[in-house]
């Protein structure tokens, strides 16, 4: 994706009251999603300018770029926006795995029949191996 001058699409969007706007990180090739973060301006005006996702946490109160620490970063293919201009839809290719906890899509549980949760995947990396002891377990 070439740089993009965000300036047209932040005043476009409908933000919360905290000044975020909900981003959906999906592979464009599997179309599976792969994870949903937050962005806040900065983010949104460094993910379109650099091609790589960038995010604000909500709990850390502080802008994060994906991979930074893990080296798993994405590579943003296209920008969409739902009709009510309040949330993206971010097309990338990811290296790596997109969860903290070691697997290719944050979305790696599922609700089975009894309403347990379901681990439907196989990590693609050791979370210990790239965050230390210690990596919060959903």
């Amino acid at each position: 994706m070439n740089p993009l001058d965000a300036s047209a699409l932040l005043n476009d969007l409908k933000w919360t009251a905290d000044g975020l706007v909900p981003a959906i990180v999906q592979d464009v090739e599997t179309k599976d999603v792969l994870m949903m973060a937050w962005m806040d301006e900065t983010a949104v005006r460094h993910t379109l300018r650099t091609g790589q996702t960038h995010f604000y946490s909500r709990s850390r109160r502080a802008a994060w770029h994906k991979g930074e620490t893990s080296g798993h970063v994405q590579h943003v293919e296209s920008v969409a926006v739902d009709c009510d201009g309040d949330v993206l839809l971010v097309g990338v290719r990811q290296v790596g795995g997109a969860c903290h906890e070691g697997y290719r899509s944050c979305f790696f549980r599922r609700v089975n029949a009894d309403g347990r949760l379901e681990v439907i995947a196989e990590p693609v990396f050791r979370a210990e191996d790239v965050y230390g002891p210690g990596v919060a377990k959903g």
